[in-house]
This record gives C-alpha cells, sequence and structure tokens, in this order.
C-alpha cells in the first residue's frame, strides 16, 4: 500500500484537504501517476467506493471536471451495474481535461455553505470561506466586530466578538482564569475568562464550538484581548470545529 495526498492551494497557502489509502500492484506503480478519469482511477488503483465518496465530498475528484454531487452520481454510475434510475439521466458524456465525463447529474450543485460543512465534516479544516463570512452582514447588525477591527477599538469599552473557538487553555498558574481563542474569517480574537464568569457559563464555554463574547476590550502594550462578561452559544447548527483545549 501506499498513502496519496491531494493538496489544494488558496492565497498561497497549500492544505493537505485528504490522506486516501491506495492499493497498487507492482505494475501499477511503474506506470504513470496521473490519472486520466474517474474509471482510470478505479482501474488502477482498486480504490474503494467509500473512499472515493470521500474524496468526492472534499472535491477532490473536481480535477475530472465535476462538482461534488456529480462526482458522487458518477461513482455510482462507475462502480455499480446500470439500473433504471441510471438509465433515466441517459449517456450524455463531454470531453473535459482530456476524459469523457457525463454531461450532467440529477443532484444539484453543493451550496458554498454545503461545501464548507462537507469540508470540516471529512478533513475538519476547510480552504474555501470561513464559517463566520457567511453570517456576517447580520452579525454587523448586531454590533460584532471582526478580530480585525479589535485593533481600532479603546481601551476598556464595551465589544463583541464571535467565532470557532480553537483553543481553551487553564494553566495552572492562571489562577482559575480560562483562555480562549477565536478565529473568524479576518483573523483570532483572545478572550480572557474570569473564573465567576467560566463558574456561572462552564457549560457554554466547553461545549460550544463557536461563541459570541461580550466584554470589556483590554489594549496593553500591543495586546489585544477581550475580558469576558458574557458567553453565549452562536448557533445551533455549525460545523464541528477541532479545538486544542487544556495543553
Amino acid at each position: 500500500t501506499i498513502t496519496l495526498c491531494w493538496k489544494s492551494s488558496k492565497r498561497q497557502l497549500v492544505s493537505v484537504v485528504f490522506v486516501a489509502r491506495v492499493r497498487m500492484t507492482e505494475r501499477c506503480k511503474l506506470r504513470r501517476a496521473r490519472f486520466d478519469s474517474l474509471d482510470d482511477l478505479i482501474a488502477r488503483t482498486g480504490v474503494r467506493r467509500d473512499e472515493l465518496a470521500t474524496l468526492a465530498e472534499v472535491g477532490a475528484l473536481n480535477t475530472f471536471g465535476y462538482d461534488r454531487r456529480m462526482a458522487l452520481w458518477q461513482i455510482e454510475r462507475a462502480v455499480k451495474k446500470e439500473g433504471a434510475l441510471l438509465k433515466e439521466t441517459g449517456d450524455r458524456r463531454q470531453e473535459i481535461g482530456g476524459g469523457a465525463v457525463a454531461a450532467s447529474s440529477p443532484l444539484p450543485k453543493m451550496t458554498p455553505v454545503e461545501r464548507m460543512v462537507a469540508d470540516y465534516a471529512v478533513t475538519r479544516l476547510t480552504i474555501g470561506p470561513h464559517p463566520m463570512s457567511f453570517h456576517r452582514r447580520e452579525f454587523a447588525l448586531r454590533g460584532v466586530l471582526r478580530a480585525v477591527d479589535l485593533s481600532r477599538g479603546r481601551h476598556g469599552c464595551r465589544v463583541r466578538a464571535a467565532g470557532a473557538v480553537i483553543t481553551r487553555q487553564r494553566p495552572g498558574t492562571a489562577e482559575g482564569f480560562v483562555f480562549l481563542t477565536l478565529e473568524d474569517e479576518t483573523g483570532i480574537a483572545n478572550i480572557i475568562v474570569q473564573p465567576s464568569v467560566f463558574a456561572e457559563q462552564k457549560t457554554t464555554i466547553l461545549d460550544q464550538p463557536f461563541l459570541l463574547v461580550e466584554g470589556r476590550l483590554q489594549i496593553q502594550d500591543g495586546v489585544i484581548s477581550i475580558k469576558a462578561e458574557r458567553c453565549r452559544r452562536l448557533w445551533t447548527a455549525g460545523p464541528d470545529i477541532e479545538s486544542h483545549n487544556f495543553h
């Protein structure tokens, strides 16, 4: 077996979007690494259907000319015998990128939000828009600042910030203080939670992947943070964000 990595880039940053195991014979190892089509990929590697489905969900098969849901549809055509449902779509094919692919799919394209949720579900990250960006207009109306805007604030003023909780820290020498890092589409915001606030809102602070924080802006020696007075759940549904807690 070998390990095959798919990589995508955005704004000069390269991220690994999925790592899949593929079983290859000695003959395949000697052949060219590039795959001309989905059928070629299946024939030369023996990749399983569930692995193909995962690759489709995160957009790794887009290179063959598919969007994510069209790729899922074409996987079924490739690995199963054609039945009544597949026959209904016909066998119209077109040339894309040197290989023949189906011209249409009965499945609707994923929306940007659906693509983002799929990315987090499979890879725990996305190279597309940040989850917070989809609600920025609503947040602006509620007076929620972006992380990048905090530096323009005045020390001691009341502010609101929101984001994905990517770290939770509670150092043994901090006398019960908890430190959070919220991430949005512009950067990160540092949150200081006093022991009394943590005791009152512990469940929300520990369990919610996205938080809306209200408190006092602290700007000291170039270090920007928010001294939290209230932490609230941002929304009831959203992607599963991986957080590093109490390390």
